[in-house]
């Protein structure tokens, strides 16, 4: 091979790498690395998500909570079973799922940041969770859900069983 084509070959695999970068930069999922964790505080969120980092609670580290409107029904506590509707999306607004469904609250039927972040909701509001990867998935694929992810979701707290 002349020296001449090696350039071209060098030029080709650069450029074509260099486009790659560019394309996963640029492609609407998730930045970050497999292997750092996400931090909702700096986190750029789509306007379709609603989140105003700077007008929400901050738990913890992971979490971050925003009740809009604030129920005027029972709490719910750890233990209760409670029913809820839900929408879950990335922080570039693409919605991963939705739905409704009811868990005994506080037996890690689902993931730390809402076994975290609904106790205290009450029953006819709604409230917003951003979570960050440390209390969603980690560092794991979920379905269309990228590693280290930061998750946003609207929660409605439809009733609690037995309240």
């Amino acid at each position: 091979m002349s020296l001449s084509s090696s350039l071209r070959s060098f030029a080709r695999l650069t450029l074509a790498a260099g486009a790659a970068g560019l394309f996963a930069a640029c492609g609407g999922t998730e930045s970050t690395s497999p292997d750092i964790p996400s931090n909702p505080a700096v986190e750029t969120y789509a306007t379709s998500t609603g989140v105003v980092i700077a007008q929400m609670t901050r738990l913890n580290d992971n979490l971050f909570v925003r009740d809009n409107p604030v129920g005027t029904g029972a709490t719910a506590v750890t233990g209760d079973s409670i029913f809820v509707t839900y929408r879950g999306m990335l922080t570039n607004g693409q919605v991963f799922d939705q739905g409704a469904f009811s868990y005994r609250l506080g037996r890690n039927g689902v993931i730390p940041g809402w076994e975290q972040g609904l106790p205290g909701m009450r029953v006819g509001g709604q409230r917003k969770l951003v979570i960050g990867s440390l209390l969603a998935y980690r560092n794991e694929r979920a379905g269309s859900i990228p590693p280290n992810s930061t998750l946003v979701f609207d929660v409605t707290l439809d009733r609690i069983v037995g309240k």
